[in-house]
């Protein structure tokens, strides 16, 4: 797994898939390549944003890397028909960083959902707006700034004006996961991708 870690950090793609296709043939379930590979390469990277040797060209070649193995992982036939409703992502206005987002729409519509991806930098009233187009199930947002916490916190509340009170919120990002849901004013707040999917598919018990 370190070799894929490195190759991914480094944004060497084809070391990355073949590091990803090595681990599949040696039987690695895909949730503990994506969990314990690129999202640990991940953290590793959003480190950087923070230190002095951040650098956005490092960061995009590695973006790139990762979704080329997250599109191996997840090839666009293999694909299931979107039967869970519609999700709407992005990463909010101030935040142009969108790895851990794009995870998250590949392991989302992997597991039937219909993304809508309102990208990255997204105002919020073009979140708000695309949530009652859509008619959506559930807004995701990621971050990955402490300096977005305060527009997280209003994102409950603007789509309760725009009457979409049913709509649960999901947070995560290296800087809201530091956050408690209640700070974040959100439903809930994810360590990972998977763990904003299984609490999707647990939604509906919990309203039982």
């Amino acid at each position: 797994m370190e070799h894929l870690i490195r190759a991914l950090i480094e944004g060497d793609r084809p070391r990355s898939v073949f590091a990803v296709e090595r681990l599949i043939k040696a039987g690695t379930d895909r949730e503990l390549i994506i969990t314990e590979g690129l999202e640990v390469a991940m953290k590793r990277l959003e480190s950087k944003c923070t230190l002095e040797q951040f650098n956005l060209l490092e960061i995009m070649v590695a973006g790139r890397a990762v979704m080329e193995v997250m599109n191996y992982i997840y090839p666009e036939g293999s694909r299931p028909v979107s039967t869970k409703g519609k999700v709407i992502i992005a990463t909010l206005e101030g935040d142009v960083h969108d790895l851990g987002k794009n995870i998250l729409r590949m392991v989302l519509i992997a597991d039937g959902y219909h993304v809508v991806d309102c990208g990255k930098d997204c105002p919020l009233n073009v979140l708000v707006s695309t949530a009652k187009r859509e008619n959506a199930r559930a807004v995701c947002i990621s971050g990955l700034i402490t300096s977005l916490i305060p527009l997280v916190r209003k994102v409950k509340s603007s789509l309760h004006r725009a009457g979409l009170t049913g709509i649960p919120v999901i947070a995560g990002g290296a800087a809201l996961k530091m956050a408690s849901a209640g700070s974040l004013n959100v439903d809930v707040v994810c360590d990972s991708a998977f763990d904003a999917v299984n609490w999707l598919d647990n939604e509906e018990v919990r309203k039982e």
